[in-house]
């Protein structure tokens, strides 16, 4: 008889490509809903505390979305490879405060207003840096991750 498979927290491959179901963690999912939960408070106040010009650039959806992308960053160099003992900690920075920090549906919907309102170049520029200025924010946020667990 086979021993169970070890459960890896963040991706749970099953064998000869068959996914496995993993058991549901009530805590891990707890940890989920209250990083999601404050995280979507800090987004919410952010983007009323900064407030954005109709048809402008919208600085308080690119602000927390460059935050959240390096903040992601930081948790999952420092704490992506240490398995089981973070998980918690992961669960709750990673899968729920930065991923309801930031948030891709709002960036589309800025995009359909800026092109709305004929602010094309604008609407691309906006893509662009949103996409370039997260992927910079992430590679950013690894390496201080990485350099935080040396010391």
């Amino acid at each position: 008889m086979r021993p169970a498979p070890q459960r890896e927290p963040d991706i749970d491959p099953g064998t000869e490509g068959v996914a496995l179901a993993a058991p549901v963690d009530g805590r891990e999912l707890g940890a989920i809903f209250a990083g999601g939960f404050l995280g979507a408070l800090a987004r919410a106040a952010l983007s009323q505390a900064l407030g954005v010009a109709p048809q402008g650039w919208p600085w308080p959806t690119f602000a927390v979305n460059i935050a959240a992308a390096g903040l992601l960053g930081y948790v999952i160099a420092r704490l992506g490879a240490r398995g089981r003992d973070t998980l918690y900690a992961r669960a709750f920075l990673a899968s729920g405060l930065c991923a309801a920090l930031g948030t891709f549906s709002t960036v589309m919907l800025e995009l359909i207003h800026l092109a709305e309102h004929d602010r094309t170049a604008l609407a691309c520029a906006y893509a662009a840096a949103s996409v370039a200025g997260g992927l910079a924010a992430v590679v950013v946020g690894m390496r201080l991750g990485k350099r935080g667990g040396e010391a």
